[in-house]
């Protein structure tokens, strides 16, 4: 399988893995530690399956969404459980979060929505999140029975959310709201300074395509976190990509629909190193004003990492990045 239909996960089956869990099974948390007056918990949060009320702070935290784990380590606390992304690197152990995971790596808790009940329970958490995933009413139902479960966030499809947001209720989950903020500013910060820098890419049309197969793309519209990122640098996603792409995070085309990505910034990424070239030698490609004009760039989702930076989109990846991919930018 390719690693497009792993970083595409709306196209993937959706499985309940493990056996159901007795009620009796759940641990009940304490209550009443950080009840005073001003303090985060008790505390309420909404999601797509109604709302979680979380009593008191999280000391055991499983991360069941792809990226989850970063906005939780950013706020100081290393989830004891997530699921995998890349087999090669299990639960997206990258540049960003490598120093502060340490030695202290989760237990592997399943792969992409398909979660294994049996070893959440035995690692006993008191938080379970599943923001930038797709779990289903039916997960939701039994992962509630062994502790509070925040799911995608309401008003958004799933893996459709901004990463403010699910930075936002991870905050609040974890009782550190105003640190969840002060991160997404000085995120904002970096996006802005980026577009003020940069005055030219306001406005620019831009694509960002994976050439997984001979003759095949799939382009992401401006939901997914690939293109978002490039819409916060000030790019533009053509309104002809969203259309094609409807409910899913990319639309799946061959490539005599090169005009959807004969744009004003074209950015292939690609996990096979042979695809530049297959890619460049499609007579189709050849034709099209952003190869003519070399406005097409390569971009691996390893090393380094930067597709894989992209596929985050967190406040962790994003600083890396920005870092890798404006300099790219500036030179091409």
């Amino acid at each position: 399988m390719s690693l497009l239909r792993t970083l595409c996960p709306l196209v993937l089956v959706l499985l309940l893995a493990g056996c159901g869990v007795d009620e009796a099974a759940k641990d009940p948390s304490p209550s009443g530690s950080r009840t005073e007056e001003g303090a985060a918990f008790p505390v309420s949060i909404e999601h797509k399956y109604g709302s979680t009320e979380i009593t008191e702070e999280p000391a055991k935290v499983v991360t069941l969404g792809l990226s989850d784990q970063d906005a939780v380590l950013a706020l100081g606390v290393k989830p004891v459980g997530a699921v995998d992304w890349f087999k090669e690197r299990p639960y997206g152990l990258w540049p960003w979060t490598k120093d502060l995971w340490g030695a202290n790596t989760p237990e592997i808790v399943g792969e992409r929505d398909d979660f294994n009940l049996e070893k959440i329970l035995g690692l006993q958490p008191d938080l379970i999140l599943a923001l930038y995933s797709g779990m289903t009413q039916e997960q939701y139902d039994e992962l509630s029975k062994i502790a509070p479960v925040v799911g995608q966030p309401k008003d958004f499809a799933d893996y459709g959310a901004p990463w403010q947001e699910m930075t936002r209720m991870t905050g609040r989950a974890l009782g550190k709201a105003d640190e969840a903020e002060r991160l997404i500013d000085e995120i904002d910060g970096r996006f802005a300074a980026v577009r003020e820098e940069h005055p030219d890419w306001e406005g620019r049309t831009v694509a960002v395509a994976d050439p997984y197969q001979a003759g095949k793309y799939a382009i992401f519209q401006k939901t997914d976190p690939k293109a978002a990122f490039m819409i916060e640098m000030g790019f533009v996603v053509p309104d002809a990509i969203n259309e094609a792409a409807g409910v899913s995070n990319a639309a799946d085309v061959s490539s005599e629909r090169g005009d959807l990505i004969d744009t004003d910034l074209l950015l292939f990424l690609a996990a096979d190193p042979t695809a530049e070239a297959r890619v460049k030698a499609d007579p189709v490609f050849q034709g099209l004003a952003v190869a003519k004009e070399n406005r097409a760039v390569f971009l691996p989702y390893s090393d380094p990492p930067i597709g894989a930076a992209l596929s985050f989109n967190t406040v962790l990846s994003i600083p890396y990045a920005i870092d890798e991919l404006v300099p790219l930018l500036d030179r091409s």
